[in-house]
This record gives C-alpha cells, sequence and structure tokens, in this order.
C-alpha cells in the first residue's frame, strides 16, 4: 500500500524528522487559505498522487504570491497528471499539498527498503538527491552508499553516523542527521513499511536537515495490526478492481491482455500465465482466489474478472487442496449463469473432490470446456479465444 507525499510526512514527523511546514488543499480557495495558515511570501503547490517525477509533469509550482496559488491549485485540481511512472492514462489529482518554500543549499538521498535478497533492511544514501536513484546509480554509482541492518539488533547510532558521514555533511548537521536516519528506521520498522524514501533531503540555507519529499510503502498483510496506516488509503489511487478484490480477500492485479484467469495460489498463477503466454496468448489479469474458494468467493472472483472489457476468454484452474473443486465448480456454474456468460470459458480441476466438481460442470447445461492439465488449459483457452475472433470477423 502506497501513500500520498503529505500523509507521509505527517508520519516521519512523529517519528522526530523536520519537514516543512504545511496544508492540504481540495479546492484553489482553500488553498489559498492554506497559504496564509502558513505564512511567509513563497509556498510550493504539489499535486498529491501516488507517483514520483511529479515536478516534471508539472505538478510542483513555486508561487510568490496568493494569486500564483490559486492559479496552480486550479490548474491541478481535477485534472490529470502523466509521470513516466502512471503511464498514459495517468492518475486525476483530488488534492494539492501547500508547503513553505524552503530555501536549499544542498539535495540528499536516504531511503530504506526491504531486501528480499538479503532478507534485511537496506539504507541507500547518496550526495546526490533530487533525482531517481536509478539515474543516480547510473550516473554517479561512486555516490551512493549502503548499510545493512541487522535485524537482531537494529539500527544503532554508529551506523547512522557513518552513513551522515558519507553524505558529506558538516560537524554542526551530525546530530540532527542522525537522529533523521534513526527516526527513517524506526518508521519503517514500527510501522510495518516496506520502504521509506526521503528524496530530496535537503540542507536548508539555516543549515538544518528538511524531509521535502517523501515516499512510503507499507506490507499489506501487517494493515490489520496498523489501524493507523491502513485508515491512510486512498482508494481512488488504486484500480477499482484491486480495491473490491481486497473487500473479497481476493488478489487481483489487471494486467494488458484478453484472457481472464481465476486461479488458486501465487505460484500457480504465475505458472498458469506463462502457459498462456506459451500457446500464444496474454492474460488479462492475476487472480488469486486463496484456499478458501467457497462458491461465493469464486463468484465474485468471476464477475471482477468479467468487469475488464477486454476479456475475450476465461480459464478457471484450480488444484483443491484446502480448496473443494465442487465448491469451486458451484461458483463457476453460479456465476456463469448470473452473468449470462457469452465467451469462451475453459476449466481445469484436479485435487479434493474433483469428481463431484466435473460432475457439476457435466451436469450445468452450459458450453463449458473442460481440460486435464495445465498445459492443455492454456492451448483450449487460446483455441477458444482465436475462434471466437475469427467468427466475430466472418460476421
Amino acid at each position: 500500500m502506497d501513500i500520498h507525499e503529505y500523509q507521509a510526512k505527517e508520519l516521519l514527523a512523529k517519528f522526530g524528522i523536520a519537514v516543512p511546514h504545511g496544508g492540504i488543499a481540495d479546492s484553489p480557495d482553500q488553498a489559498v487559505y492554506r497559504a496564509n495558515e502558513i505564512g511567509g511570501s513563497r509556498w510550493v503547490v504539489k499535486a498529491q498522487i501516488h507517483s514520483g517525477a511529479r515536478g516534471k509533469a508539472g505538478g510542483v509550482r513555486l508561487c510568490k504570491d496568493e494569486h500564483q496559488v490559486r492559479a496552480a491549485a486550479k490548474a491541478m485540481l481535477g485534472e490529470r497528471l502523466v509521470t513516466y511512472q502512471t503511464g498514459p492514462q495517468g492518475r486525476v489529482v483530488h488534492r494539492v499539498y501547500i508547503e513553505a518554500a524552503t530555501g536549499i543549499e544542498r539535495e540528499l538521498y536516504l531511503a530504506l527498503i526491504l531486501d528480499r535478497k538479503s532478507e534485511r533492511i537496506v539504507v541507500v544514501a547518496s550526495q546526490n538527491g533530487g533525482m531517481d536513484i536509478e539515474e543516480i546509480a547510473r550516473t554517479r554509482p561512486e555516490s551512493i552508499t549502503r548499510e545493512i541492518v541487522e535485524p537482531a539488533i537494529g539500527m544503532c547510532a554508529f551506523q547512522a553516523r557513518q552513513i551522515a558521514f558519507s553524505l558529506g555533511l558538516a560537524p554542526a548537521q551530525m546530530k540532527q542527521a542522525v537522529m533523521t536516519i534513526l527516526g527513517a528506521y524506526r518508521t519503517l520498522r514500527e510501522l510495518d513499511a516496506t520502504m521509506v524514501e526521503i528524496n530530496p533531503l535537503v540542507v536548508a540555507s539555516d543549515g538544518s536537515l528538511l524531509a521535502l519529499d517523501a515516499k512510503m510503502t507499507f506490507d499489506d498483510n501487517a494493515l490489520f495490526r496498523r489501524p493507523n496506516v491502513s485508515e491512510l488509503r486512498d482508494y481512488a489511487e488504486e484500480d477499482p478492481r484491486e480495491a473490491q478484490a481486497a473487500e473479497y480477500g481476493l488478489n487481483y492485479v489487471a494486467l494488458d491482455g484478453n484472457i481472464g484467469c481465476i486461479i488458486n495460489g501465487a505460484g500457480l498463477a504465475m505458472a498458469t500465465m506463462d502457459m498462456i503466454k506459451h500457446a500464444g496468448g496474454e492474460p488479462a489479469n492475476f487472480l488469486d482466489v486463496g484456499g478458501g474458494a467457497s462458491p461465493e468467493r469464486v463468484a465474485a472472483a468471476f464477475k471482477l474478472v468479467l468487469a475488464d472489457p477486454k476479456i475475450e476468454a476465461m480459464l478457471v484452474n484450480i488444484f483443491a487442496g484446502i480448496n473443494r473443486c465442487d465448491w469451486v465448480a458451484q461458483g463457476v456454474v453460479q456465476a456463469a449463469k448470473e452473468t449470462n456468460l457469452k465467451i469462451p470459458l475453459v476449466v481445469r480441476l484436479a485435487g479434493t473432490n474433483v469428481e463431484a466438481g466435473r460432475e457439476i460442470i457435466k451436469n450445468s447445461g452450459l458450453p463449458i470446456i473442460t481440460a486435464d492439465s495445465l498445459a492443455d488449459a492454456a492451448d483450449k483457452v487460446v483455441a477458444a479465444m482465436r475462434e471466437r475472433t475469427a467468427s466475430a470477423g466472418r460476421a
């Protein structure tokens, strides 16, 4: 789960990290009010979407008076901001963040990430902030410092000092730098985050350190014990189908293909998508119904996949262990009837109660294509999709 910049800064501030004074607004008038509330003579108006590179896309504007604040907010709110991270469809800006402008001496990079390869938290820092870490690694790899945190001990003050020294900070800035680095670590650890990125971490004109921009990502599986984080979720920033899937306990990710997939188990889902590709097709989604695939849950998954207008065929591939094939079959038949399914449907069942499941499919009276193996299912669904496309062309 991602959160907005202003939310990340609120969390970081609670762990002792200095951030510029700012406020959120959802209208031009409120943006002006926030600017007056903050005070000063210069402000920055920032579009709040789940994406980086907003500045390059016109989503960050420096304003020198109230008229410019109003104009910037009016230009952003309700518009689609397209960055290289959002893709060509962009994201609609529903809120802007008004922040006091900061005099900047230097821009630094600081991030803490969960490195799955080493199974450790890794601190990544660089003297070259304000750009993507991939760009820093490509152009100035020597500037990057990496520090691995031993989970049994946690991050130590001496490690934070080593990172601070590597950033070339002055002795007078060391204390705040150590507090900032340790605060970022505590944020990640105590909130079950998988990434905390401060970019840029700036040395202000008065010598202080400020988190000028921040991004945070959280482990979805830990949200049940972090209600203060869970409530920050912005469903408007997510694919509505993914949000709906979460309500049913389903794992759904939309893809660009035209063959819908309903599968149990992430590993089997990945293998199924690979087999569809091998057979010459393109999967339209990743959908894992998990271990408790009741008829109602399968029916919900069915309707979720069919909400994608690109779908031209569907494949249900279930290897039942905890699941039962008869439950899955009931859900498939129920959903096919309720949705008045018009596209080819291929079902492959294996495991617990497989014979009962196949019997339900057979006696349903529906034109459901059955398959005996994963490869057979992939071949049949691609062939059925092509036949449907060819028939449509002849018509």
